[in-house]
């Protein structure tokens, strides 16, 4: 499970179901949970995450952590970044061809944690289109 301690729970739940994240039926409005392909995504209170975890919450820096949503086309990576921005990212670095040879691009969600939407030719490991 990944959970992300935001500013706004409500805001960024809705950030979230707007780029398609299936949210899951647990009622709170304090946290709220997503069920994505073998694991979750959680969203809580940033305050309320750092309290819980014992460690300050001023998360004023780059935290070295990305996360990343992989898709099945290059141009599945701008149409996925741009259904980002259209729900209140920002675009961080368009998609574009990269050293090892996919292509991918950044967006920062409304709390800043960024997201990298990459298309491995390689080795995609995702849903199959049944046409």
């Amino acid at each position: 499970m990944i959970t992300l301690g935001v500013e706004d729970v409500q805001a960024s739940v809705w950030f979230y179901q707007a780029l398609g994240f299936p949210k899951t039926d647990f009622d709170s409005d304090d946290v709220a949970f997503f069920s994505l392909n073998g694991t979750w995504l959680g969203l809580y209170g940033r305050e309320d995450l750092a309290e819980d975890a014992g460690v300050p919450s001023d998360g004023g820096r780059f935290s070295g952590v990305t996360l990343a949503h992989n898709v099945e086309s290059d141009a599945l990576v701008d149409e996925t970044l741009q259904q980002a921005v259209d729900a209140g990212a920002k675009l961080v670095k368009p998609g574009q061809k990269v050293f090892w040879g996919g292509y991918s691009g950044y967006f920062a969600d409304p709390d800043g944690y960024l997201w990298e939407v990459a298309h491995n030719p390689f080795t995609w490991i995702g849903p199959k289109d049944e046409d």
